[in-house]
């Protein structure tokens, strides 16, 4: 199984659902050094989330900076599920979480 964090729409029952075909098991976490903000994108993919603002979150070296969310175990294949979803707006990067745990993240792009 692989760790994804999530601070975004993952975290909802009906996105987990029409992209993974069922609720996955998540228990919280926080992420140090990273902060939010809000980007404009198109999400076709999932009923409901249209053309709005997302949250996207990039790294600000400052530990004082928390995201809090929440950690998905998921398999590879609904892993390269969410890659799809996704998009080139985020990256997928590995990150160490504040409870010590090794997770996927999805972060801002900037080589885009």
């Amino acid at each position: 199984m692989e760790n994804l964090f999530s601070y975004g729409t993952l975290q909802l029952a009906n996105v987990q659902q029409e992209l993974f075909g069922r609720l996955v098991h998540t228990v919280p976490d926080a992420l140090g050094g990273y902060k939010k903000e809000k980007i404009k994108i198109r999400v076709e993919y999932v009923s409901g989330f249209r053309e709005e603002e997302h949250v996207i979150i990039s790294y600000s070296g400052n530990e004082l900076d928390i995201v809090d969310g929440i950690v998905l175990s998921i398999t590879e294949k609904e892993l390269k599920e969410a890659d799809e979803y996704e998009t080139d707006d985020y990256k997928r990067i590995e990150v160490t979480l504040r409870s010590g745990k090794s997770a996927w993240v999805y972060v801002k792009n900037d080589k885009k």
